[in-house]
């Protein structure tokens, strides 16, 4: 089953999304609407740090409130979403990972976006120098289980992608794997 387009009109282009309503024809002959968010998927990093977990906290305008997030970011056309977390980690954390690998990638809203995002692991952290982009505040910390757990009771981590994270976390501690 799919939902073949007739046509497509682009509602708004800006720098991380745009927006387009597509008309369609539906299994049954009839048609519909159908907005859509583009987006070029983004990355995240689950950092740890001797047993804690890289988060940083930063103002949400979508939310009006701060908000406590593993380390992400945008991808940028055609660039690698590995090459991408690592430089998001460094960017936002001031960490470089000697080890990372992917352990997931999924859909944020699929009703009406195309995000995609893929989760990385990373361990094995070096220091170097954070490298905010000129309209980024945040600061870093290392939290750990406990508080993240604490944090998500408390509306503090909201985002799906943190908590996707904390619970991978959570069964890499029980089990020794993601």
């Amino acid at each position: 089953m799919n939902e073949p387009t007739l046509e497509t009109k682009q509602i708004f282009q800006g720098r991380v999304i745009s927006v387009q309503v597509d008309t369609v024809r539906l299994p049954n002959g009839g048609t519909s609407t159908r907005e859509i968010v583009r987006h070029p998927g983004a990355v995240a990093v689950l950092a740890l740090l001797e047993g804690r977990l890289l988060v940083v906290e930063q103002y949400r305008k979508p939310l009006e409130r701060m908000q406590v997030e593993i380390p992400a970011g945008k991808l940028e056309p055609g660039e690698d979403p590995q090459e991408a977390a690592l430089r998001e980690l460094e960017e936002e954390t001031g960490y470089k990972a000697r080890s990372i690998r992917h352990l997931r990638s999924f859909s944020t809203s699929p009703g009406f976006a195309e995000e995609v995002i893929h989760l990385y692991a990373a361990d094995d952290l070096e220091p170097t120098e954070v490298h905010l982009d000129e309209d980024e505040f945040l600061t870093c910390e290392a939290i750990t289980l406990e508080q993240a757990e604490r944090f998500m009771e408390e509306g503090k981590i909201f985002d799906a992608k943190t908590v996707l994270a904390v619970y991978m976390w959570k069964q890499f501690v029980r089990t020794g794997q993601f």
